[in-house]
């Protein structure tokens, strides 16, 4: 289950990115909430990324609570789980958007 943990972490991580990148650029991009969100929207999910990457740390690490990545005992295997979460959502994530009418299935527009 650890193993899970830094995965979902890596995962979480990753998919901050690009929100916080088109939020501080000022640009819309797509959010579980609207197919078109603002970028302070976007922002704000990236926060939210960030603190489900953090406390999937906590859990993974056994620490508990919101754990920053050089407290997590990322090393080895637990090093790799991190970086395969960061790595298969980077890989979906960039065929994802290479979609010109990609949507989350729940939007409408």
């Amino acid at each position: 289950m650890q193993l899970l943990w830094y995965f979902l972490a890596g995962a979480f991580y990753v998919n901050a990115i690009p929100h916080m990148i088109k939020g501080i650029t000022g640009q819309t991009h797509m959010t579980p909430f609207k197919r078109v969100s603002s970028p302070i929207l976007n922002v704000l999910w990236a926060f939210v990324n960030l603190g489900v990457a953090l406390f999937l740390l906590g859990l993974a690490s056994g620490k508990g609570g919101v754990v920053l990545p050089w407290n997590a005992n990322i090393g080895g295997t637990t090093a790799v789980a991190f970086a395969l979460g960061v790595f298969v959502t980077a890989l979906f994530l960039a065929n994802f958007w290479s979609k010109p009418n990609a949507r989350l299935p729940w939007h409408k527009d």
